[in-house]
């Protein structure tokens, strides 16, 4: 281990008065997982018997290997990243004063080194970071958002919490002998809050975030912005284990039904088998090949549908509706609270979605072209909303760091960008909105949308192995692009209400330690992902990605990790939470041993086969177009996915 880091690390972890003293937790005679874990960071600052230990352990606890491996991984980064001797500065500065929390985070985290004392500076210097001097106005903003613009979410769905009794549902004796089987199997996905199958219709998200997009529908009728008809909305189905797959669809539409439909929105809804028949029976008899085209479909991690919902719209385009322009990805937790819009925002949602600067192009603040194609709002927390609109959803963190967020204070970077991109006001910032607005890095998974122009021209897409920050991935994938670029515009006022806290606690409680571990598996994927894009170069990428979705790209992805994950272990330990804390290793690991090997051996190749593939679909849109039968084909595939109630 190289010198400089092994005598920081020995302070940070081994002294009395450290930062996080592991000698306290460590049994050299025992077997538990907290030897293990402090084991690991004993042998960082170089001692001989915690690695002896570790080897050891490692022949019959695969915990252990785990954490063994990983220090031969931060020996080849460290020793990469003090070859630059600003970072060795800083690692020897750490070493000195181990104790000083702005060291720490220099060497770990360095995008957030100087807060919170800098953080109006810091937010004034990104908001003109992120500033574009307008070109041209879009001279064909939508003009009737109910029929222009193609609704899209994602249903998430897992199986029953423990306290519900499938006996007691009035479901299907042949859904209830699906749901028993998955019960029994291994969970292959985690997302954030998961609908859990059985869970009463008041606290479904679907019904939900359906109900409340109807209610808006109906509000912009009153307002004389939507004619007769209904407003189209897709649904991706996303499953957690694999026995769900075959009920997803009629589980949707059994809960829509039995909540008697919607009045306002016709509901669409694409599983796996849906986005297959599209493949076999109209993409590829229009030249495509299958196992390319195997990147459009919804089941898998957060990439795989998130790609899907903004890819449907240029096929809807192209087949069903050329009236459809764009698409608007809404996430089911999240309403538009249309009263509050037009009284402090002064438009309803579908006035936002006329904006002339939502297609506008203009120069960006390094003075490189770029087409803002994409449109990003804002979300306001459904306790906070009564303090106005324009409240952040993610405010800037008060009180004490926890161990791992000395380490790595992603919420404090996130509240950041929050406030200096997702609350500009534009007037009150000294940006008009009119001759000048900002650009978006940072953007929440729903409250965005992009126009079938744009995502025809230049074909963004999430990877299929992105688990978290789908959202932030998708623009990722065309940042290093050559020309003008494609961008997302931020529509000041375009807020929704974030309601996950007031109904699905449940759902979130039961996902928490999943979600944590995608956050470290982010940090490997990001900061991989970025050297892939850029030929090995991740400061071109972090110097537009930051603060917020840079942070997590990093070139030592592996040491922040795995000290992250330490940490958040040592909480549960020091909390005398030993069975919480082993549950959360044990449990973990597994996944961060694969995450690790596919970065080595994995994501560039699969990055690569999906661009191919998504520069296939694309290609094979004008086919389609031109063919009545593949057009008709894909029609009759799309219907049959309309819920009928």
């Amino acid at each position: 281990m190289n010198n400089a880091f092994e005598s920081a690390a020995q302070k940070l972890f081994a002294h009395p008065e450290s930062f996080f003293n592991a000698q306290e937790l460590f049994d050299a005679a025992g077997t538990d997982t907290q030897s293990i874990v402090s084991a690991f960071l004993l042998a960082l600052g170089g001692n001989a018997d915690a690695a002896a230990y570790l080897e050891n352990a490692a022949e019959s606890d695969g915990s252990a290997q785990f954490f063994l491996d990983s220090l031969g991984r931060i020996e080849q980064e460290i020793g990469q990243a003090c070859l630059a001797p600003e970072f060795l500065e800083r690692l020897e500065a750490l070493a000195e004063n181990p104790a000083d929390e702005n060291a720490l985070r220099s060497v770990f985290f360095p995008e957030g080194a100087g807060l919170p004392e800098t953080r109006a500076e810091r937010v004034q210097a990104l908001r003109e970071k992120r500033k574009v001097r307008i070109a041209q106005l879009n001279p064909a903003p939508l003009s009737d958002p109910g029929r222009e613009l193609l609704f899209t979410s994602n249903v998430l769905l897992t199986i029953p919490s423990e306290n519900t009794r499938l006996d007691e549902l009035e479901y299907s004796d042949e859904l209830k002998a699906h749901i028993r089987q998955a019960v029994g199997e291994k969970q292959l996905y985690w997302f954030d809050h998961p609908i859990q199958i059985g869970v009463e219709p008041q606290a479904n998200e679907i019904l939900y975030g359906l109900r409340g997009l109807d209610e808006t529908v109906e509000f912009e009728r009153a307002r004389g912005n939507m004619g007769e008809g209904k407003v189209a909305c897709v649904l991706s189905a996303s499953v957690t284990h694999k026995g769900l797959h075959g009920l997803a669809k009629d589980y949707i539409e059994s809960e829509i039904r039995n909540a008697g439909g919607f009045k306002n929105i016709d509901v669409y809804v694409f599983t796996e088998a849906e986005t297959n028949r599209l493949i076999d029976e109209v993409l590829v008899p229009a030249g495509g090949d299958a196992e390319a085209l195997d990147v459009f479909g919804v089941d898998g991690e957060y990439g795989r549908h998130y790609s899907f919902l903004k890819a449907i719209s240029a096929l809807w385009n192209a087949t069903k509706d050329p009236n459809v322009k764009a698409t608007f990805k809404i996430d089911l937790d999240q309403v538009f609270p249309q009263r509050e819009l037009v009284e402090q925002s002064g438009a309803s949602a579908f006035e936002h979605f006329k904006s002339p600067l939502w297609g506008a192009r203009g120069t960006d603040a390094d003075g490189k072209p770029v087409e803002l194609g994409m449109i990003a709002g804002a979300l306001v927390n459904e306790r906070d909303i009564h303090k106005g609109l324009f409240t952040p959803d993610v405010p800037f963190p008060e009180g004490a760091a926890s161990l791992e967020e000395k380490i790595f204070f992603s919420k404090m970077l996130m509240a950041l960008s929050t406030e200096g991109e997702l609350m500009t006001r534009y007037g009150e910032s000294g940006i008009d909105g009119k001759t000048e607005c900002i650009q978006r890095i940072h953007v929440t998974g729903g409250t965005n949308g992009i126009r079938v122009d744009s995502l025809k021209k230049h074909r963004p897409f999430t990877p299929s192995f992105i688990g978290r920050a789908e959202d932030q991935s998708y623009i990722l994938s065309v940042l290093m692009a050559e020309g003008e670029k494609l961008g997302y515009v931020h529509e000041d006022g375009l807020v929704m209400r974030h309601d996950k806290e007031a109904f699905a606690g449940d759902a979130i409680k039961a996902a928490s330690f999943g979600n944590m571990i995608g956050d470290y598996i982010r940090t490997l994927y990001f900061s991989e992902y970025a050297r892939v894009l850029n030929n090995g170069d991740i400061a071109s990428v972090k110097a537009i990605a930051d603060p917020f979705t840079g942070c997590f790209i990093t070139p030592m992805p592996v040491t922040v990790v795995m000290l992250r994950f330490c940490m958040k272990a040592a909480g549960f330990f020091l909390a005398g939470e030993q069975e919480a804390g082993t549950e959360f290793v044990q449990a973990s690991h597994p996944r961060l041993t694969r995450a690790m090997a596919f970065v080595q051996n994995g994501l560039r190749d699969q990055y690569r086969r999906e661009h191919q593939g998504w520069n296939q679909f694309y290609d094979l849109l004008e086919d389609v177009q031109r063919s009545d039968a593949l057009r008709a084909k894909a029609v009759a595939i799309i219907d049959s996915c309309r819920v009928q109630t």
